[in-house]
């Protein structure tokens, strides 16, 4: 299946202006190949593509909206690393992985302050078209830990910390939820202060095993074990 972005409404398909050019320029595909768009909200749109010039269109034969998307749907928040290609390569395979939402936290270890997050939206796009997702995920905006507590549902959010002297429950234990929100810490893990401030949330904390886990490897573990489920 050849998938691309686009907007899909009326029975009609536009596909995105980036794609477009990938399509003639770089895959340098002919009329008439069967082609699929999506507009990453679960709707998805098949026919034969059209090239006129150096634009790309589509001749839709069908469109499906509403696929199914994974469940439950995971929500991670995780602390950006000092080497933003560690972040980078979370996200790809999270969102391969069926993540819904991704948000970057600031946290009080957090080395790194700025973060190119178009960057990493148009990675997740590359990252849900190559594994064929219709929905793609939310890469929210980098927000202080704080603030990102102040709206979450602490029944379905759980952290990953290493201080072993604080009660941790096993990845088996959480019951199933149709919705679930997991916090991974910085490099150095989350301060003392901070895991105090989720447990007064009532956020339940979760070991990921008996080793200490790279923050990137931590948030590869829970997306792969979501997906499992």
């Amino acid at each position: 299946m050849k998938l691309f972005f686009g907007e899909i409404s009326n029975g009609k398909a536009i596909i995105n202006d980036e794609e477009q050019q990938h399509i003639v320029k770089v895959l340098r595909m002919k009329d008439g190949e069967e082609i699929h768009v999506t507009d990453g909200k679960g709707n998805v749109a098949s026919g034969i593509l059209m090239i006129e010039g150096k634009k790309a269109n589509i001749e839709v034969s069908e469109i499906k909206n509403d696929t199914p998307d994974f469940n439950p749907k995971l929500h991670i928040a995780i602390a950006p690393t000092k080497n933003i290609d560690r972040i980078e390569f979370f996200v790809e395979k999270a969102v391969e992985m069926g993540i819904s939402d991704i948000t970057i936290l600031q946290t009080e270890k957090t080395e790194r302050k700025n973060i190119n997050i178009e960057k990493l939206r148009k990675q997740a796009i590359a990252a849900s078209k190559q594994s064929l997702r219709f929905h793609f995920p939310v890469i929210n905006d980098l927000i202080k830990l704080p603030d990102f507590l102040k709206n979450i549902n602490p029944e379905e959010t759980f952290v990953a910390h290493c201080n072993e002297n604080l009660e941790r429950i096993e990845l088996k234990e959480i019951p199933h939820l149709d919705n679930i929100t997991f916090l991974i810490g910085p490099e150095g893990d989350f301060s003392d202060k901070e895991i105090q401030l989720l447990a007064e949330k009532g956020i339940k904390a979760v070991s990921l095993g008996n080793q200490r886990l790279r923050t990137e490897t931590a948030g590869i573990f829970v997306a792969a074990w979501n997906y499992l489920t």
